[in-house]
């Protein structure tokens, strides 16, 4: 698959979010070619801060791969993550980062910081921005218009 089709699938992730009434982010890791874990952000139904998609698709990796290495990993994520999600795809050594909208507000991976790209740090992560940005940009765009 491609790195538009597994964001496809990030988005339907970032969909069921938005149906939740949780904000529409989604995220898929991928071994090899195999899907090994999928989320959406889940803040308000599991009433914490950490729930973000990408944080709780990294654990269902690892517990799928039975290591918190990651390395080899792709995570796909319909916006930029956070300075906590940057943190955990650094912490995880995931090797690749695919992610669809950037964040102007929090993004740290470009926008903001870049932690997965710090030169001090002893792991450094491919990133591919903006695959399926307009689309990730519109659910984000969508889910708040509707909220205020």
């Amino acid at each position: 698959m491609t790195d538009e089709e597994y964001i496809k699938i990030a988005i339907g992730e970032a969909r069921k979010a938005a149906s939740q009434d949780e904000v529409p982010v989604g995220a898929v890791i991928v071994f090899g070619d195999e899907i090994i874990a999928r989320a959406h952000n889940e803040r308000e139904a599991r009433r914490d801060p950490t729930a973000h998609a990408e944080i709780l698709a990294i654990r269902e990796a690892a517990r799928h791969l039975g290591s918190w290495r990651l390395a080899s990993c792709t995570i796909y994520v319909t916006k930029e993550p956070c300075p906590m999600c940057a943190g955990a795809i650094f912490q995880a050594r995931i090797d690749r980062l695919v992610y669809g909208a950037p964040d102007e507000k929090a993004g740290a991976v470009g926008t903001l910081y870049n932690i997965v790209n710090d030169e001090r740090l002893n792991h450094q992560v491919e990133v591919v921005a903006g695959v399926c940005e307009k689309v990730c940009r519109e659910l984000l765009q969508d889910f708040f218009k509707k909220r205020r």
